[in-house]
């Protein structure tokens, strides 16, 4: 068999299914898009559902990609066993209605043999019990005898995620050989020892499993295969495990020379090695397509990977942070397929460090309150509580606190645990719905039969007739709507624009010869059909008439203004930030913008300003923008780029600012010249989740308008401060320096005050005992402050005693209570007395033993307490 690396693996496989006229796709990132069932990309076919379920299309009917994925489920096996790993590249050759079984199962046998050169003779094959058929085209097809054919049943041979396109499978199996075996001479694959490595599943999609967990028979059948590369690079470099291929053992070697040991003369350290160099590839790739490590979803997984490289490193004997070093090794070990990670290793290195340096401090705590659990703890349970505690109070990974205490000897209470996270989600959740999606949402099922789609004009004009097809009023459809009346009506031909891309739909007017309709919104369905949503102002509109159609062309041109600015917003942000900057989602109206990107930190002031800045001098240059349709092969050469609903269609719309400025992919409105924008003006710059910027901003008439408010606001504070605006800065620092006199005097006032009554408070003084002093006065109207600095005079007046004072000030009540060094030696505290005196009030409080304060709550009872303050005193001594 050939001997190829995983690089040149991938490369043969592209190149083998590109010559079977598959389009071959560039790896989707690992953040799914459109697909709420999926945390992470865990397939090579779990970006491409919708494909499979017919509902968008590519420009061919089979496609061909290296998809990287991520699995967690396994993760306390990684390192432990050859196989398992949480990031790995699938290899795969898909069928979107077109090929069936035949060609899946010939071409995958002629790759194997003919194109990597591997042994008929150590092939062996399964296939789902009851598919005779796959088993037919083995044996009597492919010539594989029967028994290297291999029935198992469902949880082996039929493939599914937990939603989307399913089906039976086979799957191909290397005889590694008998010294990986179990000694069963019966052994064969389905067998979960070594010797039978499955390599490539052959998955013939049949079905589409529902939320409910229903399986309906796809339209068209589709094919679906996936071959782990790390796992045919194994076989083909005959290395023991999926850590030894040569791009892996690449950054096992970094690990090595930073740790300061050998891998295979230690099996325990080994397994850290493993885990190290698996976590750091999934690390380097999640933080790569945006993810940043936080306490929930994608980020979770990403913190978890983080620390769990980082401790297998200090068992490794590894000082301080490491992991960016050994993230260097990941990028030259696949600098050839994926250059970008080299582009954008700024970022990553600074979010891998500073995610280390974060856990090396949690760790540290960490360890010591488990400890201190340990030795605390009856028996060898640690509770669901202790382990909340270390999670909710400090931060400690749960799964750390497992391995740890596992480690030692010691359970943890799962079950209690998991309740106390579920009572706290529970407690921290809102409302999650957003009801501006709520009319999408109740016209997405709306599928108008027969019909192709609306034809959309809008892109040149923002008039045009039409005829109307369809009529629907609550949910049903009818065949006319009369004044008063709300519904939604489909034309042959529009030039209203249909929400989407993040764009609002137009709004305008339709005007028939027996009725006039007011257009609400506009949204699109599935099948490109333009929804009007409508309320009818004069007579009635029925279905087969003739309509005039307008948008209304200001509130269009203000949404096609601000439309046009997020794209010379996007291409600044790049600009000054950096080009990990990718779009996260947006939203365009006219009266503003909403631009989220992904970024790991707030965006200083000075960056806002520059990225402003660089929006405005491409507004100024009127840059021309051309809109152009071409294939994706074409849009790549330009540099398009942007996020876009079928990007694997025939043709995609290319937005082109400034002849290459700003180039990407959008199927919008927008405006011919960047100076038609007029201005943009950044209004606010927010975190919207973990690693999620948003900037929201404003463009042409919307700046007017707040340029004009702000000058208002201006010439009113200035007419109240009697200063012109441009003086206003200098008179309100005159303001706070004649305030700051004017609270110095009242300050030194209050104290010449309190001084005066120092000899009336002394007066009232009571005599302990022992002849010591015990001072108990309540001031009015006076800060803390000034209290203290009275009880402090007192004190310095008597030479043994107690002083305990209040003051009422804006409706709240205050203690202080102060104790001279004699009667402290004697077991008089300043904290106990002010508590027992405050809780006379219904308050507490508490402090040192020479001084302490309190709050109070009923200002009626303190009399009551100050009168008790002897009797305390006389207690303690």
């Amino acid at each position: 068999m050939k001997n190829l690396n995983m690089n040149e693996i991938r490369s043969e496989f592209l190149k083998f299914f590109e010559e079977k006229e598959h389009l071959i796709l560039k790896s989707y990132s690992l953040i799914p898009e459109h697909d709420k069932s999926l945390l992470l990309i865990n397939a090579g076919m779990a970006p491409l559902k919708r494909y499979f379920t017919g509902e968008f299309k590519m420009a061919k009917d089979r496609a061909a990609s290296s998809q990287r994925c991520i699995r967690t489920g396994d993760i306390d096996q990684v390192g432990i066993t050859h196989r398992h790993g949480t990031f790995f590249e699938m290899l795969g050759n898909f069928s979107f209605g077109d090929y069936f079984k035949r060609e899946a199962i010939t071409w995958a046998w002629e790759f194997l043999t003919e194109k990597m050169e591997i042994p008929d003779e150590l092939l062996w094959a399964s296939v789902y019990l009851e598919d005779d058929e796959a088993y037919d085209i083995w044996k009597n097809e492919i010539g594989l005898p029967e028994e290297r054919i291999v029935r198992l049943g469902k949880e082996d041979n039929f493939w599914e995620l937990e939603e989307g396109p399913c089906g039976p499978c086979s799957e191909i199996h290397v005889d590694r050989g008998e010294e990986f075996g179990c000694g069963d001479p019966d052994c064969k694959p389905g067998c979960d020892c070594d010797r039978y490595l499955e390599v490539w599943n052959l998955v013939f999609t049949q079905f589409n499993k529902d939320a409910n967990g229903e399986y309906h028979p796809l339209e068209h059948k589709n094919i679906d295969t996936g071959m782990g590369l790390e796992r045919i690079a194994l076989v083909l470099e005959g290395a023991n495990n999926i850590f030894e291929v040569s791009v892996i053992k690449n950054i096992i070697d970094a690990i090595e020379r930073k740790a300061n040991i050998k891998y295979e003369e230690d099996s325990v350290k080994d397994v850290s090695i493993r885990i190290i160099a698996d976590h750091i590839r999934a690390a380097t790739f999640l933080i790569y397509d945006g993810i940043i490590p936080s306490n929930e979803g994608r980020g979770y997984v990403l913190r978890r990977l983080i620390r769990r490289a980082s401790r297998h490193g200090k068992f490794l004997g590894v000082k301080g942070v490491f992991l960016t070093e050994i993230s260097k090794a990941v990028m030259s070990s696949y600098s050839g397929e994926y250059p970008e990670l080299t582009r954008d290793q700024e970022r990553i290195f600074k979010i891998l460090e500073t995610e280390e340096l974060k856990f090396q401090e949690t760790l540290e705590q960490g360890l010591k309150h488990l400890e201190s659990i340990m030795d605390s703890e009856e028996g060898n349970t640690i509770s669901g509580e202790n382990a909340f505690k270390l999670y909710d109070t400090f931060g400690f990974p749960y799964e750390l606190t497992k391995e740890i205490s596992e480690e030692k000897g010691y359970t943890v209470d799962e079950e209690t645990f998991k309740k106390l996270m579920e009572e706290q989600k529970t407690r921290s959740r809102s409302a999650r719905e957003d009801g501006d999606n709520e009319a999408w949402e109740k016209t997405d099922n709306i599928v108008i039969k027969e019909l192709d789609g609306t034809e959309f004009l809008g892109y040149s004009e923002l008039a045009s007739s039409g005829k109307i097809l369809r009529i629907f009023k609550e949910g049903k459809e009818t065949d006319r709507l009369v004044e008063g009346e709300k519904g939604i009506i489909v034309l042959d031909r529009s030039p209203f624009y249909g929400e989407s891309g993040g764009q609002v739909g137009d709004i305008g007017f339709l005007r028939g010869e027996f009725g006039f309709a007011e257009v609400r919104d506009t949204q699109k369905n599935k099948n490109a059909a333009i929804l009007h949503h409508v309320e009818v102002a004069e007579g009635s509109l029925s279905v087969k008439d003739k309509v005039e159609a307008e948008v209304d062309i200001m509130t269009r041109r203000d949404t096609m203004k601000n439309h046009s600015a997020t794209h010379l917003l996007n291409k600044a942000l790049r600009e000054v930030l950096g080009e990990h900057i990718n779009q996260a989602g947006s939203y365009v109206d006219s009266k503003r913008l909403r631009f989220d990107l992904t970024h790991f930190e707030g965006i200083s002031k000075e960056d806002l300003k520059r990225i402003e800045e660089i929006v405005n001098e491409q507004i100024a240059l009127g840059l021309p923008v051309a809109v152009r349709e071409m294939s994706l092969v074409e849009s790549q050469e330009e540099g398009a780029i942007g996020l876009f609903e079928d990007k694997y269609k025939d043709v995609v719309r290319v937005v082109n600012m400034g002849n290459g400025y700003s180039v990407e992919l959008c199927g919008g409105t927008h405006v011919s010249t960047t100076s038609d924008i007029q201005m943009l003006k950044i209004m606010s710059e927010s975190s919207v989740a973990s690693g999620i910027r948003r900037i929201e901003a404003i463009t042409g008439r919307e700046v007017y308008k707040h340029m004009t408010s702000s000058d208002r606001v201006l010439s009113n504070v200035g007419t109240l401060l009697k200063a012109a605006p441009e003086e206003l800065d200098r008179r309100i620092i005159e303001l706070q320096s004649e305030n700051k006199g004017l609270q110095k005097e009242v300050h030194n006032l209050k104290q010449e005050e309190s001084a005066k009554s120092l000899n009336d408070v002394l007066d009232q003084a009571a005599e302990l005992s022992n002849g010591s002093k015990v001072v108990a006065f309540q001031f009015e109207d006076m800060d803390m402050d000034t209290i203290r600095g009275l009880g402090d005079k007192i004190r310095d007046q008597i030479a043994s005693g107690v002083i305990v004072l209040s003051t009422v000030k804006e409706g709240k009540l205050n203690f202080i209570a102060m104790v001279t060094k004699d009667l402290i030696e004697k077991g008089v505290f300043a904290g106990n007395i002010v508590k027992q005196v405050a809780q006379i009030t219904g308050g507490n409080g508490g402090g040192r033993k020479d001084f302490a304060a309190a709050g109070g709550k009923d200002i009626s009872k303190v009399d009551e307490a100050l009168g008790q303050v002897k009797t305390i005193v006389e207690q303690m001594l």
